[in-house]
């Protein structure tokens, strides 16, 4: 009962955190780790201890779902060559870099073991990546390439850790058994990624009921997170496969009902659980702290030099990865170089978040034959990278994005593009209600080709700007007043007894997702 009173305390905080985010301007992700360093050191607050297999199984499958979900698989695909570098190519040139430098400032300590602490900080977060950059507006590619790094890095430095616990507790590591290791978790995620985007898309296709189609969404993470652990796979890439595929053909496996529900559902565990985790990052600190028992002055070197390491790192990797690769001409035929500010604003996206601190709970105990090594100094260096990389870089984001002139895509052209297809759409639904015209009264043909046309116009009325108030947005004001006062007389006739409770919540419903579509086609 404790537990679970706790779980509530911290939603509720987390809740409250976002919610005064959003009213002083900040990013959550960063004002919810600085709560949480701040309640850790009040008197009485729970002493919280974060368990890295709740996170690793728990809370990141799940996270990584929607994010897959959300995806866009054709931009994806196109901006495959800079995510792989990311995702891959600079995951193992940062942990190397870090592993290297620990061991020359730790000579005792294996090189092994300062290799897995490289793997541990190497990935940048999959949640604090993306929630930061769709919260300042970057441009849409930028976000594809963060959103796609941040899928895969985790499956990148997992694996490396793995293989470097393998080798810090004794066990024999060549190039045979890295490439096993390689090998069985690429191959087995990708496998049973595969695996369960076939399952899953079969039962969502006979599925018609909204309820059932939200519960199967919400333990597909976990069953293929699951299956993939029980063979040693990588869990990671088995969920992003998933992902990726069921939200490319999502629109073909669900019914309107289904979407709608299942959309708001994960939205809503990806506002509690994101809340969740960055104050959870910041609660760690007095638990980080507690196991450190070296000098003062030696950790803050050790520390400097690690986040040293793991800024420049990035950006040593972005620059020639924008530009080299583009010698090669067919590169360079199908993606021109960008300009310099865009690698400077990747390569400034670099947060850590709970997965790295997780990783670090997570690292042996001892090495092999039981000698020990300065764990708890290991552990307090990922949380350093995670909370200076998270308040340094994520709070100073949006200002390099502006003073580097990095603006979002244009809304007029993407306006255009949408105009062009919705008149595409307006004229196929016109000759297929054309041809069933003589199955319907005149009078309800004609009220559908004034829908059709309405919807074409309001498409074009989006290119007129925002100087003056366009029709459509003279009828949403209009039939949003119009709506108030119908609930009201619901409402009313509801209090005063003349109809039941269940026609009242049957109106309410029919008004609302009629306000809700004002909203979306007339505000946004």
């Amino acid at each position: 009962m404790e537990a679970l009173f706790e779980v509530v305390v911290f939603l509720a905080i987390a809740t409250l955190g976002a919610a005064l985010a959003r009213r002083l301007g900040v990013l959550a992700p960063i004002l919810l780790v600085v709560l949480g360093l701040v309640l850790s050191y009040l008197p009485g607050f729970p002493d919280v201890r974060l368990n890295p297999e709740l996170v690793l199984v728990g809370i990141l499958p799940p996270l990584l779902y929607i994010a897959a979900l959300d995806t866009s698989v054709p931009a994806f695909r196109l901006n495959l060559r800079p995510i792989l570098l990311l995702a891959v190519g600079l995951v193992v040139f940062t942990a190397f870099a870090v592993g290297l430098v620990v061991h020359l400032l730790l000579p005792a300590a294996p090189f092994a073991v300062c290799l897995a602490l490289g793997a541990v900080v190497a990935p940048p977060d999959a949640v604090a990546a993306t929630a930061v950059a769709r919260r300042i507006g970057l441009p849409r590619r930028v976000v594809t390439i963060l959103e796609g790094e941040s899928l895969l890095n985790d499956a990148t430095a997992l694996v490396l850790l793995r293989i470097a616990g393998m080798a810090t507790i004794g066990a024999a590591v060549g190039v045979t058994e890295v490439t096993k290791e390689i090998v069985a978790a690429t191959g087995g995620g990708l496998l049973i990624g595969a695996l369960g985007a076939v399952v899953f898309s079969f039962l969502h296709k006979r599925i018609s009921d909204p309820l059932l189609d939200n519960a199967l969404s919400l333990i597909i993470p976990f069953v293929v997170a699951f299956a993939a652990e029980e063979i040693h796979a990588s869990a990671v890439v088995a969920v992003v496969v998933t992902g990726l595929a069921l939200g490319h053909k999502l629109p073909r496996l669900m019914s309107a009902a289904s979407r709608l529900q299942v959309g708001a559902f994960w939205r809503l565990v990806r506002f509690l659980l994101e809340g969740l985790v960055f104050l959870l990052v910041g609660l760690q600190l007095p638990e980080v702290l507690r196991d450190i028992d070296r000098p003062l002055g030696f950790v803050a070197a050790v520390t400097a030099a690690v986040l040293v390491t793991v800024f420049l790192t990035r950006f040593l990797w972005v620059f020639p990865a924008a530009y080299l690769t583009r010698l090669v001409p067919r590169v360079r035929r199908r993606d021109p170089a960008s300009p310099a500010r865009v690698p400077i604003v990747i390569a400034w996206a670099g947060m850590r978040g709970v997965v790295t601190l997780a990783a670090a709970l997570a690292l042996p105990l001892t090495l092999a034959g039981g000698e020990p090594y300065p764990r708890g100094l290991f552990i307090w260096l990922a949380f350093a990278v995670i909370v200076v990389s998270l308040v340094g870089q994520g709070a100073t984001l949006p200002a390099v994005a502006r003073r580097l002139k990095l603006t979002p895509d244009d809304p007029v052209q993407d306006a255009l593009s949408a105009a062009g297809v919705q008149q595409q759409a307006s004229r196929a639904a016109r000759e297929r209600l054309d041809a069933l015209a003589g199955t319907a009264p005149p009078a309800v043909v004609d009220r559908l080709r004034r829908l059709v046309d309405q919807r074409t116009n309001m498409a074009w009325e989006q290119l007129g700007g925002a100087t003056r108030e366009t029709p459509s947005q003279a009828y949403g004001r209009l039939r949003q007043e119009m709506i108030d006062a119908e609930r009201e007389v619901f409402r009313a006739a509801r209090d005063a007894g003349r109809i039941p409770e269940e026609v009242l919540v049957r109106a309410y419903r029919d008004l609302d997702l009629e306000e809700s579509l004002l909203r979306r086609e007339v505000v946004e």
